[in-house]
């Protein structure tokens, strides 16, 4: 019997023994380790991107029809803010008037959404913390890929009313059906009367004319301006985003709620959309291939700051950051 006591002794020496050499629980891990960590996964991360872009589109785009309207206006001018440009827009051309333009963005705000949280993912992983701001140059960068066309395409159909409505506010309703516009050179979409332009004519067709005149190289038409614009944007917006967002978090290991992100977005738009303003309106001045009476084409960005620069001295200064407050309201997240 004190045998068998004492084998039984020894084992449960052995037993206990070997729990004290196991390694903690789990649950003993310090937080902060990567075991504790639920990370989102990048497909997921680009859906959710998407579809907020699309929704984003959906909600702010008449904002934008008015913004490109209001920034291409030269000389004589057929709307006063971005109230009137709205009314004006619904009453000449309906409701859908105001959404002109919103197929090509809610086609492609999908891909673009994704190069450009993928890659600021990518880049912020590849950097180390300090560098934010280089991830968020990086993904500004990649984002043109997509974003040029499409903002190209859109400027087309987005300003086309405003063409017919500058026309017949500068030759009256009599000059109107022998009136002609003044395309930049290589372009044949939408040429003739005013009539014929207001009628609008397709992304697929200003493409496909683009494409046949100019090449590949015309659907990138001021790839330096939506570098100009969209680079700083994203400098300024994700670092900013990242900042404001955490002070809403409890610990490192918990989302900040969702209120606080929201308004965490907004702050960050707000602050980079104002920042990129004048950028902004020397691209949409770029790209619209189409002008009307007496209005000023341009060689490239520096010829159009040049001029923009020559009529500050002529108007206020608010002339030439036009409309920032519409901007503001584009840029917060989608």
């Amino acid at each position: 019997m004190r045998k068998g006591r004492e084998e039984s002794v020894s084992a449960f020496e052995r037993i206990t023994l070997c729990q004290q050499q196991l390694p903690p629980p789990r649950n003993n891990i310090p937080q902060g380790t990567m075991g504790d960590k639920k990370k989102i996964s990048l497909p997921a991360k680009l859906i959710n991107g998407g579809i907020a872009g699309l929704v984003g589109v959906t909600c702010v785009f008449p904002i934008d029809l008015a913004k490109t309207r209001l920034q291409n206006q030269q000389g004589q001018t057929v709307y006063t803010g971005m109230r009137d440009c709205l009314v004006k827009t619904v009453s000449s051309e309906g409701f859908f008037g105001i959404y002109r333009g919103a197929a090509v963005n809610l086609t492609l705000v999908t891909p673009e959404k994704a190069i450009k949280l993928a890659a600021n993912d990518f880049f912020r992983q590849l950097l180390s913390q300090d560098g934010e701001m280089l991830a968020g140059c990086g993904a500004g960068t990649c984002q043109v890929v997509v974003t040029s066309p499409m903002e190209m395409l859109k400027i087309q159909l987005q300003d086309a009313g405003r063409l017919a409505a500058h026309q017949q506010k500068a030759l009256g309703q009599d000059g109107l059906a022998a009136a002609t516009f003044h395309p930049t050179s290589g372009q044949p979409y939408t040429t003739g009367s005013a009539t014929a332009a207001f009628q609008r004519p397709s992304a697929t067709m200003i493409a496909k004319d683009v494409l046949r005149t100019q090449g590949l190289a015309g659907l990138y038409k001021g790839l330096g301006a939506t570098l100009l614009r969209d680079v700083p944007f994203s400098v300024i917006y994700f670092p900013l985003f990242a900042n404001i967002n955490k002070l809403g978090q409890e610990n490192p290991e918990e989302k900040a709620p969702f209120l606080h992100s929201f308004i965490s977005g907004c702050a960050a738009g707000s602050v980079a959309a104002v920042a990129v303003t004048p950028l902004d309106v020397l691209k949409t001045r770029i790209q619209t291939l189409k002008k009307g009476l007496g209005e000023d084409t341009y060689n490239g960005i520096f010829d159009c700051a040049r001029r923009k620069l020559l009529i500050m001295e002529q108007v206020a200064p608010q002339h030439v950051i036009r409309r920032e407050e519409m901007t503001v309201q584009l840029k917060k997240p989608r």
